[in-house]
């Protein structure tokens, strides 16, 4: 192998050793091999990603080598990338993830725009200026919901629970790197239970709850089920782990917390879009929209009070 000790006599450049990793990866079967390569590589040298188009002829050093090499191994093993270097994009923005939190996602992003596009249309309206707006995140884990919506609605005050007192070290630490922590707050605790004031409301509720059962994730792959915490996959709220629990939950506990005519966005796993909606029906809420991911799943579901 190209980055095995003891092959000093071998000199491998930056194109050399993408190639060979990406080959690597493709035969163990992962999805985004040159992707992983490129970003372990960057990692290793300290570097981005487009800075290695750049630096394709650089000979990498044995002490590089070595590193980077390690890195590799753990990828081998089915490790996300994002906990192998500590860092994860979302929304653009750069949020620092370990493995007591969930890697965040592309489709959750899908949950912020609800949140943005909500508070959006808040400012416009013809009364004149609004008081800021109150968002609660439910599950925030590393806080990639809360502070993506505060950094992007300047005036927006967002509280945040989780149930990990690590997750939310993680959360704190990255809303003071975006510079929001005065308007980000986070609690520990289950749910509404967590909250310290009694009697607020919020213009806006966003969730993205754990929502796999348990026959779910028995097969989910390795990458997320050996490492990803399976309290923030698995759900919790129902006997049954049937993957609906939290939003039975969520239907009968949030609306002493929204505002007239607030708005709750929840992510929902694949193929339960329609029953989540029913599950808020029974209890007096109305389904406002279904919005699909990437991947032409419909991955969020927002709701009114009728």
């Amino acid at each position: 192998m190209i980055i095995r000790e003891g092959e000093s006599s071998k000199v491998w450049t930056v194109a050399e050793l993408l190639s060979w990793t990406e080959r690597y990866f493709g035969d163990l079967g992962l999805s985004t091999p040159r992707l992983d390569a490129e970003i372990l590589l960057a990692t290793t040298l300290g570097c981005t990603r487009v800075q290695l188009y750049t630096s394709y002829q650089m000979v990498a050093q044995p002490p590089e080598r070595v590193r980077f090499r390690g890195l590799v191994e753990r990828r081998a093993r089915r490790e996300p990338v994002a906990y192998i270097t500590g860092k994860r994009e979302f929304f653009s923005l750069s949020f620092e993830v370990s493995r007591a939190v969930l890697v965040p996602r592309p489709e959750t992003e899908h949950l912020v725009e609800v949140v943005l596009r909500e508070l959006g249309a808040l400012e416009t309206t013809p009364e004149g200026p609004q008081p800021a707006a109150r968002v609660l995140d439910l599950g925030t884990g590393s806080g990639n919901l809360a502070v993506a919506i505060a950094v992007n609605t300047p005036a927006v005050r967002v509280d945040a629970v989780d149930a990990s007192r690590e997750a939310l070290v993680l959360a704190r630490r990255n809303a003071e790197a975006h510079s929001v922590a005065g308007r980000a707050h986070f609690f520990a605790g289950d749910l509404f239970s967590a909250l310290p004031v009694e009697g607020r409301r919020y213009r806006v509720i966003v969730s993205n709850p754990p929502y796999i059962s348990r026959a779910e994730y028995d097969r989910l792959m390795d990458d997320v089920r050996l490492y990803e915490p399976p309290a923030a996959l698995l759900d919790s709220k129902s006997p049954s782990a049937d993957g609906l629990g939290f939003y039975r939950t969520l239907a009968t506990e949030s609306p002493p917390f929204l505002e007239p005519g607030g708005l709750l966005a929840v992510e929902v796993g694949e193929g339960k879009a329609e029953t989540v909606g029913d599950i808020f029906a029974v209890q007096g809420w109305s389904v406002e929209e279904k919005i699909r991911d990437y991947g032409g799943v419909d991955r969020v579901v927002t709701l009114r009070r009728c």
